[in-house]
């Protein structure tokens, strides 16, 4: 939020990552409750289900949809981290009726993109999806208008992000900004006003 007050094209996503779920208490929703009337916290993010973590896979999960049950309220969107949790991850989300979900650092089979896309969430790929001969499959296989582009992960330059996906999918990387654009417009500007 310190970013995006200070900078005019930064925007915040505010949320307990599920490697902090353990220092989650009733303070915390408050607290989380108020970082959101901040006029530039667009989103619910980065939570969710890490299993290869040592948190507690209850804690996380309660925490999780704590945070879900507030995105849906406030119609924000979320952005998940998912990490060998993609079965409870997806059964959790089908409880709630959200406006967008966006997989942080997606990672995963061609079969469980089409299932996020089939749901209508988003996939965001960064530089560790190109280590992954499943994922990269997956990076081809999903509609554009459902791709996002990160560098989260990563010291790159979001432009070499671009150029690896625009290379894996054979399209431009113009065109790949424009529809990633599109696709955050869809999300975060048609429904806030921005």
């Amino acid at each position: 939020l310190d970013l995006a007050d200070k900078y005019p094209f930064f925007y915040a996503a505010v949320g307990i990552h599920p490697q902090d779920a353990h220092t989650f208490d009733e303070n915390s929703i408050p607290a989380l409750k108020e970082m959101l009337r901040h006029p530039k916290a667009v989103a619910i993010g980065e939570i969710g289900l890490d299993y290869a973590c040592k948190v507690d896979r209850q804690m996380q999960e309660h925490l999780f949809r704590e945070q879900l049950s507030i995105a849906q309220r406030l119609r924000k969107p979320v952005v998940v981290h998912c990490v060998r949790a993609f079965e409870p991850m997806m059964k959790i989300l089908s409880e709630y009726e959200l406006r967008a979900v966006i997989f942080h650092g997606f990672i995963g089979s061609v079969q469980q993109a089409e299932r996020a896309i089939k749901r209508g969430y988003y996939l965001s790929f960064g530089e560790g999806a190109f280590r992954s001969p499943r994922t990269v499959e997956a990076l081809r296989a999903i509609p554009l208008s459902r791709l996002f582009a990160e560098t989260d992960e990563s010291q790159i330059c979001i432009e070499k992000i671009y150029e690896m996906i625009a290379s894996e999918r054979k399209t431009e990387v113009a065109t790949l900004q424009v529809q990633i654009e599109m696709n955050y417009n869809e999300i975060f500007l048609q429904h806030n006003d921005r």
